[in-house]
């Protein structure tokens, strides 16, 4: 029985799709292509871009146009940083939950900030920040200096990430656009990085994105000094009115701000906006760049969250004084608090009581 002209058409199909997944079948008229770096027309055959070099197999840039389809058209990295952020915070709640159970907050207007607030020794398994010098054997930022990138992206309660996330979606787009989204992704874990190091090297134990949201408002106040342009010296007065609230807020006793991440990463802000120029990469070469302090620090995101995954805490230490747990146990501390970067919008935090299951609080 001859077969229908349908069923002969998707048997041909089916043919020669099978042709094309095993690389045969009838070759299609090859077309020129644009360079995923620079966006030159390169011919069919070639290899490399003409006019910038880069390569038409494989490149950063090619890999970079590649991931951006699967993110949002704008402010793709500070969509992803929310992203990320939230995810850990729902992670951490839930395991503070399943391991010590949510405490209700206490009365009064400052209980609000401990709404939904984690477990410390949860928030130092997943990675927080520690001393940078504390006694030889103890886990600091030292000896395990992927926290410096970990505590960025972890938060203690949900008002602090509320305020803090509400913070990055104000001026985060606002940085993202101006340098590029591979600069900002340098600029943000880098400021964060800044901040921690000066936090850790007094003697504190934080997280919390505020040093990375300083160091944007320290590019930001750079940008606009010596310049006398109308709308950049009202920029530059809104900017330092409001640094100077975060400063007020800082110090009134007992809301326990950790002065010195903020004051870390806005120093470290303010210097890469006098060193990096305040446009997107406009030459080959400035791409090219771009792209590797961009996949470079991702690499070191994911290289520091592998490293927080594989680290097993110790489960003895005999020096230990009243701690259960392991991490209390590797800081050889009285049970006490993990100090939070407050916000940047007035977010305070509170001493934690001193008990063996003492949880973070919100700042």
């Amino acid at each position: 029985m001859p077969l229908s002209p349908r069923l002969r058409w998707k048997l041909d199909r089916f043919r020669e799709q099978m042709n094309h997944f095993f690389g045969g079948g009838r070759k299609e008229n090859a077309r020129p292509r644009l360079c995923p770096a620079c966006g030159t027309l390169v011919g069919s055959t070639a290899t490399r871009c003409h006019q910038c070099g880069a390569s038409m197999t494989f490149s950063l840039a090619a890999a970079s146009k590649t991931l951006s389809r699967l993110m949002p058209t704008s402010s793709p990295v500070t969509y992803g940083i929310l992203t990320m952020c939230c995810v850990l915070y729902v992670m951490s709640l839930l395991w503070t939950a399943h391991d010590s159970g949510l405490q209700p907050p206490p009365g009064g207007f400052f209980g609000l900030f401990r709404l939904g607030e984690i477990n410390n020794n949860v928030l130092g398994r997943l990675g927080s920040s520690q001393p940078l010098f504390p006694p030889p054997g103890y886990v600091s930022d030292a000896n395990q200096p992927w926290r410096l990138i970990t505590a960025v992206f972890l938060h203690g309660s949900l008002m602090h990430i509320a305020f803090n996330m509400w913070v990055l979606m104000d001026i985060g787009p606002l940085i993202e656009e101006l340098y590029g989204s591979a600069r900002y992704l340098f600029i943000f874990v880098a400021t964060g990085i800044g901040g921690y190091l000066l936090s850790s090297a007094t003697w504190h134990n934080s997280v919390g994105a505020s040093g990375a949201l300083l160091g944007m408002i320290g590019i930001l106040l750079s940008l606009t000094i010596g310049r006398r342009n109308p709308m950049l010296e009202e920029l530059r007065g809104n900017l330092i009115r409001w640094l100077i609230y975060i400063a007020v807020i800082g110090f009134i006793p007992g809301t326990n701000i950790d002065n010195m991440a903020h004051l870390g990463g806005f120093l470290c802000g303010f210097a890469l906006g006098k060193l990096m120029s305040e446009r997107e990469p406009a030459t080959p070469e400035e791409r090219r760049n771009a792209q590797l302090l961009g996949w470079g620090t991702a690499l070191a995101v994911a290289a520091s969250f592998t490293m927080m995954i594989l680290w097993k805490p110790p489960t003895q230490l005999s020096k230990a004084r009243n701690a259960t747990s392991p991490i209390q146990a590797s800081k050889n501390l009285e049970p006490s608090s993990f100090e939070r970067e407050s916000c940047v919008a007035l977010l305070p935090r509170v001493q934690l009581p001193r008990d063996d299951h003492a949880v973070v609080q919100s700042r």
